[in-house]
């Protein structure tokens, strides 16, 4: 149907990727191959209303630089409604900079925030954080999110769950600093601890061993610790990932795009 649409009208433009890379990759792929003065961005399936950029567009000629969708209301269950409410929640109280609730990729961005978004070294973004964190003025436009009419989203707990680590690891440090603050009381508790017993000791010299307390702590510790590793390691990824200099995307086939003007 593109292909059809592009030999019929130059201004259709496309690109396929020779690979799957991911939800915002793909979006910072086509980010990076737009034209004009601002970029609305609506997902295929049409749960977003349409009609609603228009509403957009009237926003951003009033000065606003990006202008995103608020879902009040969106036809999914109480238990995934709720665990996507406490992400955003999460996810907006450890953010270096505050971060739109309840708002996905249902957007309207000004070409001054795609030329800052393409400055950043990112082979693994979280475009809500990126975006918000770049300080043009913003706005939130609230509506109902419709229920898809045909097919089933590819996106479920799993990818939910790995994009809100990725909100997190990418725009907090607030996992560094819990692991150092909880590395110090651990270590302040130990110490208090090993003071109380040779104080009991002298005391009560005939105190029976404590063989199972000391197992719990011993695992109890190993635990922690395997916690706070892996913590570490989910920076040392993304620092690994960064300096290997991926491409965003590798494109198989593009429509209407010469190819000096395809940038990945």
């Amino acid at each position: 149907m593109l292909c059809d649409l592009s030999r019929r009208d130059p201004r259709v433009r496309a690109i396929r990727f020779s690979k799957n890379v991911g939800f915002q990759r793909s979006i910072l792929a086509n980010y990076m191959h737009t034209r004009g003065d601002a970029v609305l961005q609506i997902d295929a399936d049409l749960q977003d209303p349409p009609e609603l950029l228009e509403q957009f567009f009237d926003l951003w000629q009033k000065g606003n630089h990006v202008v995103y969708g608020v879902r009040a209301k969106r036809p999914e269950g109480a238990f995934i409604n709720s665990f996507r409410k406490f992400g955003y929640w999460v996810i907006d109280k450890i953010s270096e900079h505050p971060i739109p609730r309840d708002a996905g990729d249902f957007r309207l961005v000004d070409r001054k925030v795609i030329d800052s978004v393409q400055k950043f070294r990112s082979t693994s973004p979280y475009l809500r954080g990126l975006i918000a964190g770049l300080g043009f003025k913003q706005i939130g436009v609230p509506y109902e999110r419709a229920a898809r009419v045909a097919g089933s989203s590819k996106f479920g707990l799993a990818q939910l769950v790995r994009l809100g680590m990725t909100g997190v690891f990418n725009h907090s440090v607030v996992p560094l600093r819990v692991a150092t603050y909880s590395g110090l009381f651990l270590l302040a508790l130990s110490v208090f601890g090993a003071l109380y017993y040779i104080g009991l000791r002298l005391f009560q010299p005939n105190l029976p061993r404590g063989l199972a307390s000391i197992h719990i702590l011993v695992l109890f510790g190993i635990g922690f610790q395997s916690l706070l590793l892996g913590i570490l390691g989910e920076y040392l990824q993304r620092i690994y990932i960064l300096l290997r200099a991926e491409p965003t995307a590798i494109v198989e086939q593009a429509l209407n795009i010469p190819a000096n003007e395809l940038k990945l």
